[in-house]
């Protein structure tokens, strides 16, 4: 009877033990579930303020608006972004066409060299555009000297600053969205398809038209929403071109006629814009699905082009880069080799160090949180996690010059009830906390580039299997030590790849970095900017220049991770 007893009271603590285990799962479980959620709302305030101060604005000024600038703003902007849009995705697909499906001269190197224009950020390729081609610029002296014209008026030559050219600048600096996505498409088609087409006699052109691009739509329909948005938040391009978007209007609404309210509803037709295009682009690939029906598919083997073909697959490939690449990249070099004390100049190395520190600590913090939320959001049952995971990712989408506009009133009206009630306090005025800091510029930064963290992490969390997790646990291990001991050293390179990838975005960002910073605060960005606003390109060259050194950066990952070769 006794055995009995004591075999009763070991199973009852055994019993008690497991419950408390239980328990403490279940409170740890619920721990990150909650950091999460607040991760998330945390990501989403800035989007809820601007249509809280669009909503209930102090002045109201959606009337005159309408009335006046709105429709010019909304329709040279839709204009803006389908030519943009159209003219990257020409580009980007044919260029991915011609490396996928030809070997031609200079095809080896051309395939990783078609990213490169990605480092040349929109408004410095428009300051060398403009240098290159304008009146007193090489190109035109040349001309004149040339053919004996004395002025303007003795020929033409196309408007410089104009609608037409900043689509050009932007279409050059943003094909790579395209060619990147619309190249692993190709690649990725079996050879099975374009076998049976071309037995039957299909031309290649045929071919490309009614079966390579049909199968490659949604990369292409993907590669050009992503232009598309890029070209809505673009800034410093359209501003130096005089091209009126809604964009331009934000800042000309807000910082000219000092109407907050006025800059929020402009800020929500922007949103709304944005959430249209995703929306339709996911719409129209909601139907359409393409699998290959063999797990042992051969890819599309390469055909060596000779003759015509040749010299058009390397002329198609190369003039992109030469324009969206080589040509700024000269220009600068130019301008900046001419007074090379330029590259140690105080303002130049102060905007190098602010820059460095609000991208470096933007990038750790926004991996960080995505580490935390998407974690986190793995603890969660139901359908809270599939709808809130998708909504913090439009940060991504949103405008800086949205964000900016989001961030900085909440934080400015935080600020002075933090100061107010310490001055009640202590009698001491700290005066602005916040907003009188870096810090809105590095909030900006982790509410805009959230997305890439949090896709990296859910990635390669996803590729690390549960049986791993579920041992652990088996070993009475809490999901803090599993995180830190089991998930962390496994995806360490993909986060260490999505910090690099936030840090570069960050030094490139300019309207909520202008809109953001302290007085007497410049990044790389606002003094290439301000400097080439002020048509000193010689003084602006120096930082575009490390823009771009840190943009290759950013290439030479892409075209690693990306298996370029």
């Amino acid at each position: 009877m006794s055995d009995s007893f004591f075999g009763a009271q070991n199973l009852a603590f055994s019993n008690l033990s497991f419950s408390s285990q239980n328990i403490s799962l279940v409170k740890t479980n619920l721990g990150w579930s909650a950091i999460a959620l607040l991760i998330s709302a945390f990501i989403l305030l800035p989007i809820g303020s601007v249509i809280f101060l669009a909503v209930f604005p102090a002045d109201n000024i959606w009337p005159h608006l309408i009335a006046t600038t709105l429709p010019r703003y909304i329709s040279t902007t839709i204009l803006l972004m389908i030519s943009v849009g159209a003219l990257a995705g020409i580009i980007g697909t044919v260029t991915a066409w011609f490396v996928v499906r030809y070997s031609f001269s200079g095809s080896t190197w051309l395939q990783w060299a078609l990213l490169m224009p990605l480092a040349i950020p929109g408004y410095v390729g428009a300051y060398a555009l403009v240098d290159l081609l304008e009146y007193a610029g090489p190109v035109q002296s040349i001309l004149r000297e040339t053919f004996g014209w004395s002025s303007s008026q003795d020929y033409w030559f196309p408007e410089i600053r104009s609608f037409g050219a900043a689509v050009f600048v932007l279409s050059l600096s943003l094909y790579p969205y395209v060619y990147l996505l619309t190249r692993v498409a190709f690649r990725d088609q079996a050879s099975s398809v374009e076998e049976v087409a071309r037995s039957l006699g299909a031309l290649p052109s045929e071919r490309f038209l009614k079966i390579s691009l049909p199968l490659a739509r949604p990369a292409v329909a993907a590669g050009i929403a992503i232009v598309m948005m890029e070209t809505v938040n673009d800034f410093g391009t359209v501003d130096y071109f005089a091209v009126q978007t809604l964009t331009t209007g934000i800042f000309s609404v807000w910082l000219q006629s000092s109407n907050v309210g006025g800059a929020a509803q402009l800020a929500c037709v922007v949103l709304t814009i944005v959430i249209l295009l995703v929306s339709l682009e996911k719409l129209s690939r909601r139907r359409m699905q393409f699998f290959n029906m063999s797990s042992k598919q051969k890819k599309v083997a390469k055909i060596r082009a000779h003759g015509a073909i040749n010299i058009l697959a390397f002329l198609c490939c190369f003039v992109p880069v030469l324009l969206g690449f080589v040509v700024p990249l000269v220009v600068l070099a130019k301008h900046s080799m001419s007074n090379p004390r330029l590259f140690l100049d105080k303002a130049l190395i102060d905007a190098t160090w602010n820059t460095v520190f609000t991208g470096t600590i933007a990038a750790a913090f926004t991996v960080f949180l995505s580490i935390v939320m998407v974690f986190g959001m793995k603890s969660m049952k139901g359908k809270l996690p599939k709808i809130t995971m998708p909504i913090t990712t439009i940060g991504y989408a949103v405008p800086g010059a949205v964000l900016g506009v989001g961030i900085l009133i909440p934080l400015a009206a935080l600020d002075n009830a933090m100061a107010d009630a310490i001055y009640f306090i202590t009698d001491i005025d700290l005066g602005l906390i916040f907003t009188g800091t870096s810090f809105a510029i590095i909030l900006a930064y982790i509410v805009r580039f959230f997305a890439i963290g949090q896709g990296a992490t859910e990635a390669a969390l996803g590729r690390i299997s549960p049986n791993l997790e579920h041992a652990a646990r088996s070993l009475g291990k809490n999901r803090t030590l599993i995180l830190n001991k089991i998930y962390l050293p496994i995806i360490k390179g993909s986060l260490a790849s999505a910090m690099l990838l936030i840090f570069v975005d960050c030094v490139k960002e300019l309207p909520a970095t202008l809109l953001l910073r302290p007085f007497n605060f410049d990044t790389l960005s606002t003094r290439v900017h301000e400097q080439a606003s002020l048509e000193d390109l010689a003084n602006a060259a120096p930082a575009a220049i490390y823009i771009s050194l840190v943009g290759l950066c950013a290439v030479v990952l892409l075209a690693r991770t990306n298996r370029f070769e």
